[in-house]
Parts: C-alpha cells; structure tokens; sequence
C-alpha cells in the first residue's frame, strides 16, 4: 500500500469517525428542538398540553442547556396566562437557575426582561399582581447573588413601577430612596455611568408627586431631570417627563410653558410608538383654548398626520367652535361626546375652557342691547341665570363692559354713552384736582403764611387785575357819608 493510499484510508476513517459523533449529538438536539416546536404549534390550539410539553424539553437535555430554557420560559407565560400563578412562580425560580450557567449572561438578561414585561403587561388582577411581585422578588434575588447590577437596577425600577400603579406610595417612597443610592456615586453625586436608570427613576418620582399633586416637590425633581445630560434614555420615558411637567404648569395656570411640554411630551410618545400620545395630544389642544390663542396645533409637521384621527375627533371640534366664539356649537360637542371627561385632568381643567367661552358668547349676546334680563341672556345661552350673573359681575368689575345688575327686577342695564361721557369727565376732573394739589402740597412748597406777611402798600393789592394795585378806600370809610361797615344805599 502506498503511502497516499494509506493517508487516504486514514483520512476516510478519522471523517467517518467524527461524523458518527456528530450524528449522535445532532440526533438529541434534534429530539429537543422537535419537541420544543411541536409545544408550541399546541400553544394556540390546547394550551394545557402545551405546558406538558414545554415542561418535558428540559428532561430530554443530559446537563442544563439552551432549549430547556425555552421550554421553561414558554411554560411560565402559558401559566400565568391560564391564572396558574403558583406553578408559574414555581417554574421561574427553576428558570433563574439556567442563568449562572446554562444560558450567556446577555441572552439571559435580555429573555429575563422579556418575560418580566410580558407578565407585568397581563396583570390585571390581585393574585397576578402578587405573582408579578413573587417574579420580581425572585430575579432580585438571584442577580444580587450574581453581581449583575444592571439587572437588578432594571428589576428594581419595574418594581417600582408595579408600586405605582398600585399607588402604594409609601414603599414606592422607600424604593425610590434605595434606586437613588445606587445610582450615586461615594460623594452623593449622581453618577453619569447611570444617567439612563436615573432619568427612570425621576419619571416614576414626578408621576407620584403629579399624582399626590405636591407640585413643589415635582417642581425641583423636574427641572432636576431636564438637567441630565449624560443619559440617552428612551422616549418614552421623557414623553412621562414632559407631561407631567405640562401638567405641573397648567396647575400654576402658565399656558405657554404647558404648551411647550405638552408639545415635546407628545413627540416623544409618538417616536416611541406610545399610545399615550393620542391623550397627550388632547391635553395640547385644551391647552390652544385655554391659551385663548387661535394657533393651529395641527401646522406642525409631527401633529398634521393626526388631525383627522377619530379618537381626537371631538377635541379638534370643540377647539374649532371656541377659536369661532360659537357657543352654541361648543355646548353641543361637549354635551355630545361626555366620554371626553373621563380623563380627570381633562374634566378637572374643562370648566375653565367652558366659562371663557360662555363668557365670550354673553360679550357678543349683549353687544347692540342696553338693557335685558338675566333670564332671557341664559336661555339664549342655554345656562343657569345665577351663572350669568355671576359671569356679568365679573366683566363688570373688570371693565369689560360699563353696566349694573338690578338685583330686584333681574336685569342688566348698559350705561348709555351721553352718561358715560358725564362719568369720563368727571373722572378727568376729579385726576386734574388730585393733580393740582400733589402738585402743589406734596411735591412744591404750598401756600406759606411768612411770605404773607412781606406783602406790603400796593403789593398787597396785586390780585387779578392784570398785576396791578387794587383802587384803596377813603379812610372815612367806604363811600361818601357812609359808616365803616355799611355801605351806602
């Protein structure tokens, strides 16, 4: 045999030996991941087996592996999907076991917070909040043993989020202090390595101060977290920022600055895909009104796409009648579409936006009338006669129109103009008085008796003929053969 034959044989049998080695392995991988696939083609279709099935793929595996994982994950979710949150909360504590070893340290991360955010997305009960709470304190607990800091950071944050929801301020509180601590550095200074899970920490603050309404507080922690600059967080958590910040200001009744915020929270929401941004864009459009501004918030090139969208449909229809003072248009939008107050902010800030504009519609009602009922204005109005009243006694006292309410006989009377040219000039009159004596005893030297006094002959004759003396009386009196005193006849 030469020399090639016997390299050729030897190559022969060292191929067949590591191909049979190969089909050995591929032949149990294959009988896993078959199994793994034919659970989930069961998932839809009978979910129970399906779970019998995900559950016996890391039974197939000699040594904790990848595919056990999956089987485990996609258990856990059909679980608490079917309201079998002990056995979900059983099987994700075997889950955390795959991640020290079985599993790479990102791929584990990443699948851990997956599931952590499906399960938080489905709770909507007691029992799978509690269970939701279970996984995060589970996954708290095996990462700390782990060091992995970065997730424990983004378990403690959803923590804290499941919290608020629940509106247990009291704990949100106390985790929000700890979140605080880990982000900081020795000195007490945030660290910039962790501006992202700071920015996090912020939103979830501001929305407890929004919520509990201690604006001072939210105040401080928001210009606090416009200040971050070493984070690139996500949108959506600026989008939470920005419209609690709107809100804040829309509190301090500053409409320009709710405006801005409202603005900038809603193209955050709408470049993170949130829905929250079609409620964001309706807080903006009651914000136009409350402004008493005609912009149209629709110009911009991020708010033009929705400018027809049915769900904001009804607040596009009350802007449009208010920038047209139709008031009649208005009442009936409002009256028609009352799911527009099931959001509290909306319903809490409405009235104003309603009183500005039955005050306009009352202006323009009155404007060619000088004297009417208070009934007949509400009914031309359709509202209370005491609301118009009070709306009247408003622009009275603000001088926005020149009148009287009649209490007795429940009329308005317009002050007719010869009268109102008589009180203007009186009014004139009574400054010019004020005028002459701050001008003379406050400012000047006044009237002093010295100087009195000084006058002398025919300087004190000087009066208002021209400046020059006064004719002086004979001494015998004040006219021929008449007494002093008396004048003669």
């Amino acid at each position: 045999m030469s020399d090639d034959d016997f390299m050729q044989d030897s190559g022969d049998e060292q191929y067949d030996f590591e191909y049979e080695d190969d089909d050995d392995d591929d032949s149990g991988d294959v009988d896993v991941e078959n199994k793994y696939y034919n659970a989930k083609q069961l998932k839809l279709t009978d979910p129970e087996d399906a779970i019998n099935e995900f559950l016996g793929v890391p039974a197939l595996e000699e040594e904790k592996g990848e595919w056990g994982f999956k089987g485990l994950k996609q258990a856990i979710k059909l679980e608490f999907k079917l309201g079998q949150y002990d056995k979900a909360a059983e099987h994700y504590a075997e889950l955390l076991t795959y991640v020290k070893s079985a599993v790479t340290r990102n791929y584990s991360e990443k699948s851990i917070n997956n599931l952590l955010d499906h399960v938080e997305k489905g709770s909507d009960s007691p029992e799978s909040s509690k269970c939701v709470e279970k996984f995060y304190s589970l996954t708290l607990q095996s990462f700390q043993s782990t060091n992995n800091e970065r997730l424990w950071l983004k378990t403690n944050i959803k923590l804290a989020k499941l919290l608020l929801d629940r509106k247990e301020y009291p704990a949100l509180s106390k985790k929000l202090r700890e979140l605080q601590r880990a982000c900081q550095r020795e000195d007490g200074t945030d660290d910039p390595s962790k501006g992202t899970y700071s920015l996090e920490m912020y939103a979830l603050e501001i929305q407890m101060y929004a919520e509990t309404r201690k604006n001072k507080q939210l105040k401080r922690l928001y210009q606090r977290a416009l200040r971050v600059k070493s984070a690139v967080p996500h949108p959506k958590i600026m989008g939470i920022i920005r419209e609690c910040g709107g809100k804040m200001h829309m509190s301090e009744e500053n409409w320009a600055d709710a405006y801005q915020d409202f603005f900038e929270s809603f193209h955050n929401y709408d470049e993170a895909g949130s829905l929250q941004r079609i409620q964001v864009l309706k807080y903006l459009l009651l914000t136009v009104m409350l402004m008493r501004s005609d912009i149209n918030p629709f110009e911009s090139q991020e708010t033009k796409p929705y400018k027809s969208d049915p769900r904001i449909a009804a607040m596009t229809d009350l802007v449009d009648a208010y920038q047209r003072d139709d008031v009649h248009a208005y009442q009936a939008v409002l009256q028609g579409n009352q799911d527009i107050l099931a959001d509290p902010f909306i319903a809490e800030n409405i009235d104003e936006v309603t009183r500005n504009m039955r005050t306009k519609g009352i202006v323009k009602l009155i404007a060619p009338y000088t004297r009417m009922h208070l009934a007949w204005i509400g009914r031309q109005l359709g509202i209370s006669e005491p609301e118009v009243r009070d709306i009247l006694s408003f622009l009275i006292v603000d001088g926005r129109i020149r009148g009287s309410i009649d209490e007795q006989r429940g009329t308005l009377e317009i002050l007719q103009d010869p009268d109102a040219h008589r009180v203007r000039a009186m009014a004139q009159l009574s400054e010019a008085v004020a005028d002459i004596y701050h001008a003379v005893f406050k400012e000047g030297e006044g009237f002093r008796a010295s100087a009195a006094s000084d006058f002398t002959g025919d300087e004190q004759g000087m009066d208002l003929y021209g400046g020059g003396p006064m004719p002086r009386a004979p001494r015998g009196g004040f006219g021929r053969g008449g007494r002093r005193g008396r004048p003669v006849l």
